[in-house]
């Protein structure tokens, strides 16, 4: 469909069913656990057995033996997978460390190995039996102690160029009458969704069939498919309902992998839930930050210098947390500068959490606004200039229904008994992100309205929202449309991320 004539009268404009109070149409299900969630999947797979994650038990260094004979001749064991006999595996493009380790570990409880048997509890039992030697070596897991060697992180798509440069922040900086030099850091976060990562896996006659839980399906198929060398076509990949993803779900992760080796050494299906202490250095995380921010001012509080430096740690070939992007946008300041360095660190695979970068860089930004603001004294919604659209006047607009002029301005003053009583302004600014996205809809004889794409839901109401749209698009009442999602087999969407 390609729009280049003005479109005059929008169906959307209309508003019969967008932007009417409505009840989500997965509400139900979800309320009466009748949503099909990855691992719940018995409709599709009665027969799955279990499989049971073991992750490394160190740092860095390799595995010396792994004993599996009495996990072997455990009750119940029907397979165990682990490198050795898991056949080659590649590595996807969005994966920094391989899934399933071994003999290399590259960080703690990295998988490697899956025990498979007929009960949950049959293949915990059998993983507790599993003997391995370790041998270990030095690591990286210190960003303080990398900082000083750390490089300029390499150009990206996504995260831009490593550092910028507008006007003489070093001599604008030197010469500005007022002066904040600070250094903010930001430790490791973890992702904990209260679903876990959760996948069970099927064979049939040479092709793969993985319900999971994923928010962007096409990567993943993409991914799986180069991971195993199958062609894509021969992957389906389903995921209906989303128990929490926020970027933790974006890429492929050991459940989905593991449960597919496990369901092919088996030859039945094979059901995988991250256990949750696996979770916290199994998957993506936010990578810590340290982040130093120098600002410069008149008197008056105009800003002339803006520099803001970002640290951040990754495996080999990972990327950094783009805490300093935001900063090359929101507020204006004729001399600036921002670079991202990124160090080589032995810890689980850094990537999106909640957004990459946005997060902890916003934090430290507001911070140092707020704390120069307090060296003017100015007010701090005052001092915040924008270089374009409404940031200053939605700044305004909150203050005067805050009751912010009938604060006590000076920080630390008001107490309600031992607590400390605070009232604070910051803005925030996130780029916008643009990918095409595709869908089948399909009219009936009944009047029923299919609509069909791999978008996720993430529990952000996608099934509501596209059944709103396409109600008041084709003219038909709510009850006239239904939605399938997060299936490979439908049109590719641009998926849950991003704020897609």
């Amino acid at each position: 469909m390609k729009f280049d004539t003005p479109a005059t009268t929008n169906p959307i404009d209309q508003l019969k069913d967008i932007g009417r109070p409505t009840a989500r149409l997965a509400g139900p299900l979800k309320t009466c656990g009748t949503a099909p969630y990855a691992y719940e999947r018995h409709d599709v797979a009665p027969d799955a057995a279990y499989g049971y994650v073991i992750g490394a038990g160190i740092a860095k260094g390799r595995i010396a033996s792994m004993d599996l004979s009495a996990a072997e001749a455990s009750p119940g064991v029907l397979a165990i997978v682990t490198a050795r006999n898991a056949g080659a595996l590649g590595k996807g493009n969005f994966n920094t460390a391989k899934l399933l380790g071994g003999p290399e570990i590259d960080h703690y409880h990295q998988a490697v190995a899956l025990v498979v048997a007929k009960t949950f509890e049959q293949a915990r039992a059998a993983a507790a039996l599993v003997r391995i030697a370790y041998t270990r070596a030095p690591g990286r897991f210190d960003l303080a102690a990398q900082k000083d060697s750390a490089p300029l992180a390499k150009p990206s798509a996504f995260g831009g160029p490593p550092e910028t440069r507008v006007g003489d922040f070093s001599g604008a900086f030197a010469a500005a009458p007022v002066q904040l030099d600070a250094t903010y850091t930001t430790p490791d976060q973890s992702h904990a969704m209260m679903e876990p990562h959760a996948s069970t896996a099927q064979w049939k006659d040479g092709k793969l069939t993985v319900w999971t839980s994923n928010q962007m399906i096409a990567w993943s198929v993409g991914d799986l498919a180069k991971t195993l060398a199958i062609p894509k076509e021969n992957i389906r990949l389903v995921s209906p309902f989303i128990g929490g993803g926020f970027g933790g779900k974006l890429f492929l992760r050991a459940d989905i992998l593991l449960a597919a080796l496990g369901a092919r050494a088996a030859r039945q299906p094979v059901k995988v839930a991250l256990q949750r202490p696996l979770m916290m250095n199994n998957t993506t995380h936010r990578p810590a930050t340290i982040q130093r921010i120098r600002l410069g001012a008149t008197r008056d509080g105009k800003l002339t210098a803006i520099g803001h430096e970002g640290w951040s740690g990754n495996l080999p070939e990972g990327s950094p947390e783009t805490a300093v992007n935001q900063t090359r946008l929101l507020y204006a300041g004729p001399n600036r500068m921002t670079a991202t360095r990124l160090a080589v660190l032995d810890l689980p695979e850094g990537n999106a959490m909640r957004a990459p970068g946005e997060a902890p860089g916003m934090m430290a930004l507001e911070i140092a606004m707020d704390e120069m603001a307090e060296k003017l004294g100015i007010d701090p919604v005052q001092l915040r200039p924008f270089s374009q659209r409404r940031l200053v006047e939605c700044l305004r607009a909150g203050a005067e229904t805050f009751g912010w002029n009938r604060r006590n301005a000076r920080p630390g003053q008001l107490r309600d008994g031992r607590w400390l009583v605070g009232m604070g302004v910051a803005a925030a600014f996130r780029n916008n992100l643009v990918m095409k996205s595709a869908a089948r809809v399909r009219l009936d004889k009944h009047g029923v309205v299919t609509v069909e794409t791999d978008m996720t839901d993430i529990g952000t109401g996608t099934y509501t929202i596209i059944a709103q749209t396409a109600a008041e698009v084709m003219g038909l009442p709510l009850d006239k449309v239904f939605v399938r999602l997060g299936d490979s087999a439908f049109p590719v969407s641009a998926g849950s991320g991003g704020q897609w």
